[in-house]
């Protein structure tokens, strides 16, 4: 078998499908989130503690060289030039970002359990209560 037949048969598999999907709608959600918490969460955070934005918060860690020509106060400007920060805000936000997520995709995985409850914890056949129910209707015929 030549290496692109190989090949062709492990793509064809369903599981490689299946986790392509996967991967694809998991970045597309994972961007939702991060939407979510950037724009909806953080605000209304930042609201109740009067205008905290944990997204600008830092630590400089080292000098801001003489030729920066951006804001001072900005995490994104002193990063871009290169300073040396300690985002810790953001650190905050990606950690919201990957809390929410991780409760979504909880809840998700708790939903399709009980959708797919295994057969084998059903009982098969009759209950006892619809065969005493039988009996009880069978006796009553004679």
């Amino acid at each position: 078998m030549s290496m692109l037949s190989e090949f062709k048969a492990f793509i064809a598999r369903g599981n490689v499908l299946d986790l392509a999907v996967a991967v694809i709608i998991g970045a597309a959600f994972a961007t939702i989130t991060a939407s979510l918490t950037d724009d909806v969460i953080m605000p209304a955070v930042g609201a109740i503690f009067g205008g905290f934005d944990f997204s600008n918060y830092f630590t400089l860690l080292g000098p801001i060289p003489d030729s920066f020509k951006g804001n001072a106060a900005s995490y994104a400007d002193l990063k871009e030039a290169g300073v040396a920060v300690l985002g810790w805000g953001q650190f905050v936000t990606v950690v919201i970002n990957f809390l929410i997520l991780a409760f979504i995709i909880f809840l998700i995985v708790r939903q399709a359990n009980k959708i797919m409850e295994k057969p084998e914890n059903k009982p098969s056949g009759p209950t006892e209560v619809d065969l005493l129910k039988e009996i009880r209707d069978a006796l009553k015929t004679r």
